[in-house]
């Protein structure tokens, strides 16, 4: 299965990891959620896959365009 890096849009603070490690994600289903400018953006799956690994955790500062989880397809 190839796998799929997830990456954020936004730089901000990660506040809440909605999926664990081997978990499932539909298409278009929240990773993550990034707090940014007062405002919770979520970080959606790109396809229905695995979640295989989680790169940040809660508290977690991340920049625009960095990788946040990897997913198997």
């Amino acid at each position: 299965m190839p796998e799929i890096k997830i990456v954020t849009e936004v730089a901000g603070r990660i506040c809440a990891t909605l999926v664990q490690v081997g978990g499932t994600l539909a298409n278009d289903e929240n990773v993550v959620v990034v707090e940014a400018v007062r405002m919770e953006i979520p970080v959606l799956s790109p396809a229905s896959s695995t979640l295989t690994s989680l790169l940040v955790k809660i508290d977690d500062f991340v920049a625009e365009e960095q990788a946040i989880a990897i997913v198997a397809h």
